[in-house]
C-alpha cells in the first residue's frame, strides 16, 4: 500500500468512526478527492513548519547580533575605564602603574590605543626607561600613522633623544610649576609675548597637567592670537584630551563668539565624542536653544539622549515634555524621563504614569518620581502603588520611595499590604533606612 493510499484510508476510517456522519459508498473518485485533500493538508503543514523554522532562525540571528553588540560595548567600556585609570596614574605620577594600565588598552587595540601608547611612552621616560619609551613611540607611529597624537609623540621622541645617556628625574613637577608661574607673570605684563610661549608649551612634551593649566591660562587671554589658538585646539588641532579641555573652557567662557565657535565645531565634526563634549559645553554656557535644536534634529540616538540629559540639567521642563510626545525611540524616551527627574518635573512624570503603556517607560517614570523628591511626589507614589497591579511597577514605586528616604510612606504601605512578597520587599527597603519611622516599624515586627 503506497503513502497516498494510507492517507486516504486514514481519512475514510475517521469518517466511518464518526456517528454524526453518513458514509457514502467509496468510489474511485471519492478516493481521489480524499487523496488530494490529504496532499493539501501535508503541504500546508510543511509550509507552516518552514515559516516557523525561518522565524526561529531570524530570532536566533537577532539574539546573536545583540549579544555581539553587548560584548563589543562591554569591551569598549572596559578599555575606556582602563585608559581613564592610566590617566589618573599619570596625574598622580604613579609611572609604573600607568605603564601596566595602558598596556591593557594597547593589547585590546581599543579606540584609544594610540593615546595609550603615547602615555605609556611618557611614563617609560619618567621611569628612566628611554629605550622602552622610544620603542613604544615607534609602535605608535607605525601602527597609527594618522593619529592625532603623532605631534606629541614626535616632540617627546626628540626630547628623549636629546637627553640620551643622561639621567632623567621622574619628578619634574617643581620645574613645571616654575614654568607656569613665569608664563602667568608674562601674561599679565606682556600678553602678546605670553601667547607664543603657551602655544609652544602646548605643542611640546610637557606633562598633561601642565598642558591643561597652560590651556586654562590661554583661555583667560583676550588677545586675538590666544583666541585663534584656542579655536584651533578646540577644532581638533591637538590631541583629543586637549581638544576636550578647550571645548570645556569655551563653554565656561560662553560669550557669543565662543558659542558660535562651538556650534561650528558641532556641525563640522563627525566624532560623536566631540559632539557630546560640545553639547555639555552648550549646557555650561546656558545655550538652551542649541541643545534643544540637537535634541530635535540629531539623527543619532546617543546624541539626542545626551542633548535631553543636558536639557534636564538646565531645567527645560516644557521642552522635554514636547520632545517626549514626539520621540519614537524608547531609549531616547528613557533619557527624556531621566531629564525630567533631574529637573524635578513631577507634573509631567505623574502624567506619564497615567498614560504610558510601555512597561519599561512606566517603571522609569516612577523611579524618576523618586529622584524628583518627596516634596513633589511623596503623596503621588503611594496612590500609584495602590492602584497598580503589576508587581514590577509596584516594586518601582517602592524603589522610588526608598530613593526619597520616605520611610513614613513605606511603613504605611507595609501596614496595608497583604501580599507577602510585596510586603517583604517593602520591609527589605525599610531595614536599610536610618529613619525613626523605619526603626520603630522594625521593632514592632520583632515584637510580634
Amino acid at each position: 500500500m503506497n503513502r497516498k493510499t494510507i492517507r486516504w484510508a486514514t481519512w475514510v476510517a475517521v469518517l466511518v468512526a464518526s456517528p454524526a456522519l453518513s458514509m457514502p459508498a467509496v468510489t474511485a473518485d471519492t478516493q481521489d478527492v480524499f487523496a488530494r485533500l490529504a496532499d493539501r493538508i501535508d503541504e500546508e503543514r510543511a509550509r507552516a513548519d518552514q515559516e516557523r523554522a525561518k522565524a526561529d532562525q531570524a530570532r536566533a540571528e537577532q539574539d546573536r547580533a545583540r549579544a555581539e553588540q553587548d560584548r563589543a560595548r562591554a569591551e569598549q567600556d572596559r578599555a575606556e575605564r582602563a585608559y581613564e585609570r592610566g590617566r589618573d596614574s599619570i596625574e598622580r605620577e604613579q609611572w609604573a602603574r600607568a605603564v601596566e594600565q595602558f598596556a591593557n588598552v594597547i593589547s585590546d587595540r581599543a579606540p584609544r590605543a594610540d593615546a595609550a601608547l603615547y602615555w605609556r611612552s611618557y611614563a617609560f621616560d619618567k621611569l628612566n626607561r628611554q629605550t622602552d619609551a622610544l620603542t613604544s613611540l615607534a609602535e605608535l607611529m607605525k601602527s597609527f600613522p594618522m593619529s592625532r597624537w603623532l605631534n606629541d609623540a614626535k616632540a617627546l621622541e626628540l626630547q628623549i633623544r636629546q637627553r640620551a645617556g643622561q639621567p632623567v628625574s621622574p619628578d619634574q613637577q617643581a620645574d613645571d610649576d616654575l614654568k607656569l608661574l613665569a608664563i602667568q607673570g608674562l601674561q599679565h605684563s606682556n600678553p602678546e609675548q605670553a601667547v607664543p610661549q603657551l602655544e609652544k608649551l602646548l605643542q611640546g612634551s610637557a606633562s598633561p597637567r601642565l598642558k591643561e593649566r597652560a590651556l586654562f591660562v590661554l583661555a583667560q587671554s583676550g588677545s586675538q592670537r590666544a583666541q585663534d589658538v584656542m579655536a584651533r585646539i578646540a577644532r581638533g588641532g591637538a590631541n583629543p584630551d586637549l581638544q576636550d579641555k578647550a571645548i570645556q573652557y569655551l563653554g565656561v567662557n560662553g560669550n557669543a563668539a565662543n558659542r558660535q565657535l562651538l556650534a561650528d565645531i558641532y556641525q563640522s565634526s563627525t566624532d560623536v565624542n566631540v559632539k557630546r563634549r560640545v553639547l555639555r559645553a552648550f549646557m555650561v554656557s546656558g545655550d538652551r536653544a542649541r541643545v534643544l535644536a540637537a535634541a530635535q534634529t540629531e539623527k543619532s540616538n546617543d546624541l539626542r539622549g545626551e542633548a535631553v540629559r543636558q536639557l534636564g540639567v538646565m531645567g527645560a521642563r516644557e521642552e522635554l515634555w514636547q520632545l517626549y510626545q514626539k520621540e519614537q525611540s524608547p531609549d531616547v524616551k528613557i533619557q527624556i524621563i531621566r531629564g525630567m527627574g533631574v529637573s524635578g518635573d513631577a507634573a509631567h512624570l505623574i502624567e506619564i504614569t497615567n498614560t504610558e503603556t510601555n512597561p519599561e517607560l512606566l517603571r522609569e517614570a516612577i523611579r524618576q518620581m523618586g529622584v524628583a523628591g518627596a516634596g513633589r511626589t511623596g503623596d503621588a507614589l503611594p496612590a500609584l502603588y495602590a492602584r497598580m497591579k503589576d508587581p514590577a511597577v509596584k516594586t518601582a514605586a517602592i524603589d522610588a520611595l526608598f530613593i526619597q528616604n520616605n520611610a513614613d510612606a513605606l511603613v504605611a504601605l507595609a501596614r496595608k499590604e497583604t501580599d507577602p512578597t510585596m510586603k517583604r520587599r517593602i520591609v527589605e527597603k525599610l531595614s536599610l533606612m536610618n529613619a525613626p519611622a523605619a526603626r520603630n516599624y522594625m521593632l514592632e515586627l520583632l515584637e510580634k
